[in-house]
């Protein structure tokens, strides 16, 4: 759509009115005069306040929506923000004098078990950091590993996965795989600054990345300051953690090593287990000495890769290694799978579906690399039958479901005995009157996708 100036807008998802697509019309990115001296003459900071960066930011921030940071402002307030104060904002970046505000502190649920600290910079901030990346990311991506998979253009955990089977294919079948704990919370900031200072001179560029690694954290309505790490939850922070470890991709480069590494997520595959150990114990040495992180003992290991899984996925123990889903990643899924259905009690079943489904396409779109299909048709199953048991309690009385079972086509003495047998939802529906009944073309009639089939388009396997 237009509005009446002729800039792009986007509808808001619960239809509350509309915020620009495109830089907010009449907001000039660089004042036509400015009141600071301290202005410096390296071009890096011009490009990021450039306007063809800042709208590509901007449409970029408001694509991802995210929550308010620490001022309570939104993604659809930040258009009327930037027309009121961006020529002052504009200034500050140049002159070397803008001051981040503190990120607010969120706790998420990690995958593994315990939780994690991200932290929320307000619209603002995002918008200058999305602003910074598009400018920093041509500059040091271009020298990165290609053994380095995560934030990356054009780089995705799948590219990971397949490099690992590569890798095991290829006769390398122990890993050495280094756990870093807490590393975002543990990020030297003297020891990254040196490493973005030797491709980056615009001092106005150094002080403002100094300035967004130490601004305080919002926590239980105090700002509490931080000395050291780079906060998830910022568009810079993946770049920033990019750059402090290709020190050790080209460490391992160096070594002659075959690695994976999706941001901290890393893996060395060796031989031996006796290579593994070495490698283990000069890679940790490596870490903890030069850049002052520190290695998890108890979740680091030399295994064999089959028992440790890596991105979601797993190898199978096959001489010619086949890609499998690792028992966490379908725990995670049933676990969402469970909390859907449990929303559904008393709605409508084809409601329910239509929340499952975009949830079980997105994860079967990540798995499309898988090699071996029993557990996709294990896990289609358990859902049906987590399904068929939704609806036979939703029935509740015996006679209502003697009744839907006529309506579905059972005989009238089998649709008697079934519903009158006594036992559980759960019994019930993996029994075969349920099964007769609600058959899988059922499912596939109410809107209902099969993982497998979902997979078997997207992959390889038949």
């Amino acid at each position: 759509m237009k509005t009446e100036t002729g800039a792009d807008t986007v509808t808001h998802p619960e239809g509350q009115g509309q915020y620009p697509e495109s830089w907010p019309v009449g907001v000039e990115t660089v004042p036509a005069s400015s009141s600071w001296t301290k202005a410096e003459p390296a071009p890096l900071m011009e490009a990021v306040v450039e306007k063809a960066n800042m709208a590509r930011a901007y449409r970029r921030v408001v694509a991802n929506k995210g929550a308010p940071g620490a001022d309570g402002m939104t993604v659809r307030q930040l258009a009327d923000h930037l027309k009121q104060y961006w020529p002052t904002l504009c200034e500050r970046l140049l002159a070397g004098e803008y001051h981040p505000s503190p990120v607010r502190a969120v706790e998420i649920p990690k995958p593994k078990g315990g939780t994690r600290q991200l932290g929320i910079p307000t619209v603002t901030d995002r918008l200058i950091q999305q602003a910074l990346l598009q400018v920093l990311t041509p500059i040091f991506d271009p020298g990165f590993s290609a053994s380095s998979y995560g934030y990356r253009p054009k780089r995705s955990a799948q590219q990971a996965v397949s490099a690992m089977k590569a890798h095991v294919t290829a006769g390398h079948r122990w890993v050495v795989d280094l756990d870093l704990a807490a590393f975002f919370d543990r990020v030297n900031h003297d020891l990254l600054m040196a490493r973005i200072a030797r491709r980056v001179r615009d001092k106005r560029v150094l002080r403002l990345i100094r300035r967004y690694l130490e601004a305080g954290m919002f926590q239980d309505g105090l700002a509490a300051p931080r000395r050291q790490g780079t906060p998830q939850g910022g568009p810079l922070s993946p770049l920033l953690a990019n750059i402090l470890l290709d020190d050790v991709d080209k460490e391992l480069e160096r070594r002659g090593h075959r690695f994976c590494r999706y941001a901290d997520d890393m893996q060395v595959y060796v031989r031996s287990r006796r290579a593994g150990e070495r490698v283990m114990a000069s890679l940790s040495d490596f870490l903890e000495s030069s850049l002052r992180l520190t290695v998890n003992r108890d979740k680091s290991a030399v295994d064999r890769p089959w028992r440790r899984g890596y991105l979601g996925y797993t190898l199978t123990r096959h001489k010619q290694a086949r890609l499998t889903i690792s028992k966490a990643s379908l725990q995670r899924l049933m676990l969402r799978v469970r909390e859907i259905l449990k929303r559904g009690k008393g709605r409508n079943i084809r409601r329910v579906i239509e929340e499952l489904t975009p949830v079980l396409r997105g994860w079967a779109s990540y798995f499309s690399l898988v090699d071996v299909k029993r557990p996709l048709e294990a896990l289609d199953g358990w859902i049906r039958r987590r399904l068929r048991r939704v609806i036979w309690r939703q029935w509740k009385r015996p006679r209502t479901r003697r009744r839907k079972l006529q309506a579905l086509g059972l005989d009238a003495q089998r649709a008697w005995k079934s519903a009158g047998n006594g036992r559980g939802p759960w019994w019930n529906a993996g029994a075969l009157h349920m099964r007769h009944a609600l058959p899988n073309r059922w499912f596939r009639q109410q809107g209902m996708i099969s993982v497998l089939e979902t997979v078997r388009g997207l992959s390889r396997f038949s």
